[in-house]
């Protein structure tokens, strides 16, 4: 075996050597996040589960954690959508197609897929929250004979904000789902609903029994959107969300996305509201 064959070996099958990885488009999506697909040096698929995350870096200068928003079932590449946030961010938003990125990972545990087979599914996004969410779909969609009933709910602040503009349009027109977004403040050109997106929640049709409610946005949304997915009586197992935690090392190493002795880059980020409601403290009080 040649050595760069060996090498390559290394990275695939150690966490702690970020495998070299390409971009291959780069596109700024609103404002503040710009959007990134990436193809691995050996054009290997990433092998992730949907709600999983990738440590990113740039070499010579530092790693961060960053949600992969493609699906396992999109070949030969996978995307992450990232908002300028801080210094990494902004080093990774001047990055461009053709620039070398190190990529470990996937690391975490995503959402129970095999669990939701058969089940209808309720998909709660708010801001953010719609780029790790984005994998599930793009695989419910891929997979679309294996669920049951789809409905998405999208929430921002401003329509200017609204990421994958043009997949919600498609998303919209698909008759084997129900989309439906709103926004906090409408612009003159909205057509759509304005409001919080727990204004969505009362209108749509829950059989509890047989479906999944998945949530994910800011923290402060997952109380009062989980508290209405209760009074819809799905049962809290069934309730799946994924916490906002900043992660360093993506092994449980470092400790410091630690909660109770939980850690989440390994035990997360996706939770069920079951292992939330032991949860304490600050974390607890921001999602239930």
């Amino acid at each position: 075996m040649l050595d760069r064959e060996i090498l390559l070996e290394k990275m695939r099958t150690t966490p702690y050597l970020p495998m070299k990885a390409k971009i291959i488009e780069a596109e700024m999506v609103t404002d503040k996040e710009k959007f990134f697909r990436i193809q691995l040096e050996d054009k290997l698929n990433l092998g992730h589960v949907p709600g999983q995350f990738v440590m990113v870096s740039i070499f010579g200068y530092t790693e961060a954690p960053i949600s992969i928003c493609s699906s396992p079932t999109d070949k030969g590449y996978f995307d992450l959508t990232v908002r300028n946030a801080g210094t990494f961010t902004n080093k990774l938003h001047q990055m461009e197609k053709g620039d070398i990125l190190g990529i470990r990972g996937p690391f975490g545990k995503g959402f129970p897929v095999d669990n939701m087979f058969g089940y209808d599914i309720v998909i709660v996004a708010g801001g953010l929250g719609i780029v790790p969410l984005r994998s599930l779909i793009r695989y419910i969609m891929h997979n679309r004979n294996d669920f049951g009933n789809v409905q998405i709910l999208l929430g921002c602040r401003s329509p200017k904000e609204l990421l994958f503009e043009e997949e919600t349009k498609e998303w919209m027109k698909r008759s084997e789902i129900k989309f439906n977004c709103t926004v906090d403040r409408a612009d003159p050109d909205w057509k759509g609903n304005v409001g919080l997106i727990t204004t969505l929640i009362p209108g749509v049709d829950i059989n509890p029994t047989r479906t999944y409610g998945i949530v994910v946005g800011p923290p402060i949304m997952y109380k009062f959107v989980i508290g209405k997915l209760l009074e819809k009586k799905i049962p809290d197992h069934q309730i799946i969300v994924s916490l906002e935690r900043r992660m360093r090392c993506g092994l449980g190493k470092c400790g410091h996305c630690q909660i109770e002795g939980v850690y989440v880059c390994q035990s997360g980020p996706v939770f069920t509201y079951s292992d939330l409601k032991n949860f304490k403290g600050e974390c607890h009080e921001k999602a239930v």
